[in-house]
């Protein structure tokens, strides 16, 4: 069940991307889709029965392998430096264009 309603946060951002036309939904909807995809890798690695990979008095068996965490921590801070980028270069575009429309947009950049 639960990969279930993560397969379909994936495809609603998915589908977000595709068919919603203001920019700033579009934005969201990448949002709505890395967080997806995030809570489908934290998912398929977690595991029952494996400790933190601390070092201790703890005997050296069932460890947690560490670099999955940290490509999925990398993933979330490459994810907000994306979309803070692209919020940014929105503000610039909504300076020159009455709208965030992309369709209204195109238009006016084709005429």
């Amino acid at each position: 069940m639960l990969h279930a309603c993560v397969y379909a946060t994936i495809l609603l951002g998915f589908f977000g991307i595709i068919f919603k036309e203001n920019l700033v939904m579009k934005i969201i909807a990448m949002d709505v889709m890395s967080t997806g995809a995030i809570a489908l890798f934290v998912l398929v690695a977690a595991r029952t029965g494996v400790r933190t990979p601390i070092v201790g008095i703890l005997p050296e068996e069932g460890y947690a392998d560490p670099v999955p965490q940290a490509v999925i921590l990398t993933a979330i801070v490459i994810g907000f430096s994306i979309q803070a980028l692209m919020l940014v270069g929105v503000m610039k575009l909504a300076r020159d264009n009455p709208t965030l429309e992309t369709r209204a947009i195109e238009e006016e950049y084709r005429s």
